[in-house]
């Protein structure tokens, strides 16, 4: 696979959003992960993908944006996106939906209002914002460990103790096993340490 940096995925995201306007389709979707943490400029790396955790269905409220599981993406983004892969010579996952199976155990309760629009073209994209963000790192690195990319990413956007704590309310409840509890709350004091 190939890294993207912000002005890759900036690129990417603009090229599907054109082809999207040569179709007239208008699609919303809501992306964390690298793709999120660089287009909001809070950890500028390189990533190999763009994770989708959700589709928006529009509103009669134009500022009201509905999240959806995007399971499976609107035929015209799937289209786009197997075009854009094609063209820039890359791997057909480069936007996925993997991160979407969340859904069956719950999303982060800050999602909802805690992100930043981009437009390109037609395509809506939803940046999840620094809590949600803090709060999946958080759950993935409580789940492979201080050495993952998950807790470098975490260490890197220097959360404040209350936002620890806030996201580790949500994170202990996406499993009941006391080995897990133990550790977020191992993760969240190596976080502590590393952060200085």
């Amino acid at each position: 696979m190939q890294d993207l940096d912000r002005n890759d995925i900036d690129m990417l995201l603009q090229a599907v959003g054109e082809l999207l306007e040569a179709e007239g389709e208008h699609i919303g979707i809501v992306v964390v992960g690298g793709a999120s943490l660089n287009l909001l400029g809070l950890v500028p790396r390189t990533t190999q993908d763009v994770d989708v955790i959700a589709s928006v269905r529009p509103a009669e409220d134009p500022a009201v944006s509905v999240l959806e599981q995007p399971d499976p993406l609107p035929e015209p983004l799937t289209r786009a996106i197997a075009t854009v892969a094609r063209d820039f010579d890359l791997s057909q996952d480069w936007m996925n939906t993997e991160i979407a199976a969340q859904w069956l155990q719950g999303l982060p309760p800050t999602l909802p209002k805690d992100i930043t629009w981009k437009t390109y073209g037609a395509l809506r994209v939803g940046l999840a914002g620094r809590q949600t963000l803090i709060t999946l790192k958080l759950f993935a690195a409580a789940d492979r460990g201080p050495t993952s990319v998950h807790y470098q990413d975490l260490v890197r956007l220097q959360p404040a103790n209350e936002e620890l704590e806030e996201a580790a309310l949500w994170v202990r409840t996406q499993d009941a096993s006391k080995d897990f509890a133990t550790f977020v709350d191992q993760v969240i004091e190596r976080v502590r340490r590393d952060r200085a």
